[in-house]
């Protein structure tokens, strides 16, 4: 029983210890890394908008949540329902899809980057840095103040900032894949690999403080 114990330990250790040395290099950088500062965070401006909801004169039907907002200084209504979301001015009229010109203008607005390209992402492709946000949207190219380059996100039709890319949130989320062992999209923590490898961790785990104890009482008895 103990020669059986002590196999299943030593092959089981031997086979996961990869993994489990990702495990420890990921959770290591997660915890010295504020993820304020990995989502950009910093780079936005802190501002307070004053709203004026007596221009908006018309009715509102099927609405489950309904939020007011400025889009480049002028108000507008976002109207979510079950199955859609609209984008109204203050005539209830649907807004038209922001130009690049107005994209990187709303960077302006919003953050401290400055802009320097903006393009469409009309797709959604596996594991990437916009996934999670409706499209389409601009991905707006901007640098920093100390010249990194950074990817900034905006809504087309609110202008909003929907997300804030650096190479530090890339970096994170490479360590967030091999954390939660999906290595293609970086979003499954039900995946089958996490839950066999957890598993025989746990094994390994149980296997090792059996050992430690056997050899203890071994010792005792000497």
């Amino acid at each position: 029983m103990n020669f059986l114990v002590r196999k299943i330990h030593k092959y089981l250790s031997f086979f996961i210890s990869v993994q489990l040395l990702l495990w420890t290099i990921s959770g290591i950088y997660f915890a010295f890394n504020k993820i304020e500062l990995v989502r950009g965070e910093q780079y936005l401006k802190k501002t307070e908008e004053s709203y004026d909801l007596s221009i908006f004169d018309f009715k509102i039907d099927k609405a489950s949540d309904i939020d007011f907002q400025k889009r480049l200084g002028k108000e507008i209504i976002i109207i979510n329902s079950n199955d859609s979301v609209r984008y109204l001015d203050k005539f209830g009229m649907p807004v038209k899809k922001m130009s690049s010109i107005e994209a990187m203008e709303s960077v302006i607005n919003q953050t401290s980057l400055t802009p320097l390209i903006a393009e469409e992402v009309l797709n959604e492709k596996a594991g990437s840095e916009f996934r999670g946000r409706s499209l389409p949207i601009y991905r707006v190219k901007t640098k920093s103040k100390d010249d990194s380059k950074i990817n900034v996100y905006i809504n087309m039709y609110s202008g909003n900032v929907v997300a804030i890319r650096s190479d530090k949130w890339r970096i994170w989320d490479l360590m967030w894949g091999l954390h939660i062992m999906d290595w293609k999209e970086r979003d499954n923590i039900d995946n089958l690999f996490l839950k066999i490898f957890s598993i025989l961790a746990l094994v390994s785990s149980l296997t090792g403080i059996m050992l430690f104890f056997k050899l203890d009482l071994k010792k005792s008895s000497i």
